[in-house]
């Protein structure tokens, strides 16, 4: 009623300028009313995060407030540090917007990729190093073939693991509107990997921000690293460590110890853990298959 009142007072006495001023003090009024009822109920208000962003422009301001919501996340003073210090990543944003690979057919995409020398170069591969592949099998389930075209695929046995900084890298995913939400939790692990001692804001990786010798999403990283050599670091780019950790991560996205992983099989399913691309999964099975004999 009092409301009412005041509202009618207002009305007899306002010219059309003061109307309009007497609007705009309304709307200043509502939100400082809102926000005063939320705290009085005890209800959290947050501000509104930095949007994502298409280009460069924005991304210093929207980093602030990603720092904010890290910190939220466990991110500590080293993560934070690693994030203040990333640059926008253009080469990574063009990379990904011309991923042409994956639409090939299976046999150009097999040639593209080596798959033959993958094939030849493995098989000796395992030979050369059959205990470690043998201890691997035994304690994942997982055999050599699939690893080592995986290694082969990826990195080409470690011989080139990227050049771009991974941290920058996965960041400025997550700021670019295109896949924010699939690459945050990868930008959140890459800055605990950093808090861990595993990377710093200078290790190279690939363009989208996977690394070492088979590429792992910095996310996947935190969440299924192995310290294989027992050095008390998990380090992917030593290779026992980042095929241990690969055969982990595929055992526990369900592999099947003794089981097949050829297209129709119990584990071919969960090849698309590792990569979604159907050609991808394809190669991977048939490359594990020869190699494995």
């Amino acid at each position: 009623m009092i409301f009412q009142l005041f509202r009618r007072s207002l009305s007899q006495s306002a010219t059309a300028n003061t109307r309009k001023e007497t609007a705009q003090r309304r709307a200043g009024g509502w939100l400082a009313t809102t926000l005063s009822a939320a705290l009085l109920c005890g209800l959290p208000y947050t501000a509104m995060a930095a949007p994502c962003g298409n280009t460069s422009a924005g991304f210093d301001s929207w980093k602030r407030d990603f720092a904010a919501e890290a910190k939220r996340a466990g991110v500590r003073q080293a993560g934070l540090n690693a994030l203040a210090n990333t640059t926008y990543a253009r080469r990574t944003i063009a990379a990904d917007r011309n991923q042409k690979s994956f639409r090939y057919s299976l046999e150009k995409f097999m040639q593209i990729r080596g798959a033959n020398t993958i094939i030849a170069q493995g098989r000796k591969r395992k030979v050369r190093n059959a205990d470690f592949f043998a201890a691997l099998e035994r304690k994942y389930g997982v055999p050599a073939g699939i690893l080592i075209a995986i290694h082969g695929m990826e990195t080409a046995f470690g011989n080139y693991m990227g050049d771009s900084q991974v941290v920058s890298a996965i960041v400025t995913l997550t700021y670019d509107c295109r896949r924010s939400e699939f690459f945050k939790p990868h930008a959140i692990g890459a800055l605990k990997l950093v808090d861990r001692g595993a990377i710093t804001g200078a290790t190279k990786g690939a363009k989208h921000g996977e690394l070492g010798h088979t590429q792992f999403l910095p996310g996947n990283a935190l969440n299924y690293g192995v310290d294989w050599d027992g050095n008390g670091r998990v380090d992917f780019y030593n290779m026992g460590d980042a095929l241990a950790s690969t055969a982990y991560f595929l055992r526990k996205k369900g592999w099947k110890p003794g089981r097949g992983y050829q297209q129709g099989e119990p584990n071919y399913k969960v090849l698309k853990q590792w990569n979604a691309a159907t050609v991808y999964q394809q190669s991977l099975a048939i490359m594990g298959r020869k190699i494995d004999g």
